[in-house]
């Protein structure tokens, strides 16, 4: 069914009708609007279950108006149980990383000799071994007889010139006893000035271990921003979850200042 007015004052007449559907408004086209050589400019259907935008209907000779439609687009927040999430996740990964930075830490403070015999001073020592680098410990036996020496026996014999070369080419400043079936290194006694040399390696690597921290909370900071640009989180989420991190980050940045500490006392103690 549809319905008819118009407005004969109007100077180019102006013909306004409703249609409840299709049908209506197609006959009504047919019989009023073709025949006056008007123009559609916008039409509406409605019915009870729907509202068909097309272009809402005024007819007129006059210029054509033309009408933009625009998308109404609905931004759902996160719950509190998917932000908890997200932040579960980073928090894992930077826990995991800043761990493996301070076990990296407290291995290198190890292969650095203090006064006394230590088998982790051979940690990072790598032997060439038939044209590939292998760690020292995975061809060797290795053992304190005492407090000044190290004793290390390798599974294959032939290996102890590769061994010899390899002690040799490191910073350990020992040099190696081979007598054909063992390799015997004896610890000098560090002079004062060697123990300050070991004093500046311990605050550089330090400070490196300080630095991969700050680089791992600039990756989490990063993942914090693509989460509040993908509108997962609150610009007060942001600023919550930042603080947090910084706080985690200062505590692994104590741990750092501490296996420092307790490196240096070792390396000054006479």
């Amino acid at each position: 069914m549809a319905s008819l007015s118009s407005t004969a004052h109007t100077i180019p007449p102006v013909l306004r009708f409703r249609a409840t559907d299709s049908k209506s408004l197609s006959d009504s086209f047919s019989k009023v609007v073709a025949p006056a050589k008007s123009r559609v400019i916008a039409c509406c259907v409605r019915s009870e279950n729907l509202v068909k935008l097309g272009a809402g209907v005024i007819l007129s000779r006059g210029p054509v108006v033309k009408r933009s439609l625009q998308k109404r687009v609905v931004i759902r927040s996160a719950t509190i149980e998917e932000i908890e999430a997200e932040k579960s996740a980073i928090e894992k990964d930077v826990k995991t990383k800043m761990e493996k930075t301070i076990e990296t830490l407290r291995t290198s403070f190890n292969a650095i000799r203090t006064g006394r015999a230590n088998v982790a001073m051979l940690d990072k020592i790598e032997v060439e071994y038939y044209g590939s680098p292998v760690s020292l410990k995975s061809i060797a036996q290795i053992s304190t007889p005492d407090g000044t020496s190290l004793l290390l026996q390798p599974y294959d014999k032939s290996s102890l010139k590769a061994i010899e070369k390899a002690i040799l080419s490191s910073d350990l400043g020992m040099t190696p006893n081979n007598d054909g079936d063992v390799i015997r290194l004896s610890l000098p006694p560090l002079t004062s000035e060697r123990r300050k040399e070991l004093t500046k390696v311990v605050a550089k690597q330090s400070e490196e271990g300080k630095v991969a921290l700050r680089n791992i909370r600039r990756d989490a900071l990063k993942s914090y921003d693509k989460l509040e640009k993908e509108k997962k989180l609150s610009e007060d989420n942001l600023k919550d979850m930042s603080s947090d991190l910084q706080k985690l980050v200062d505590t692994y940045m104590k741990k750092i200042e501490e296996l420092c500490k307790q490196k240096e006392k070792e390396l000054l103690k006479v």
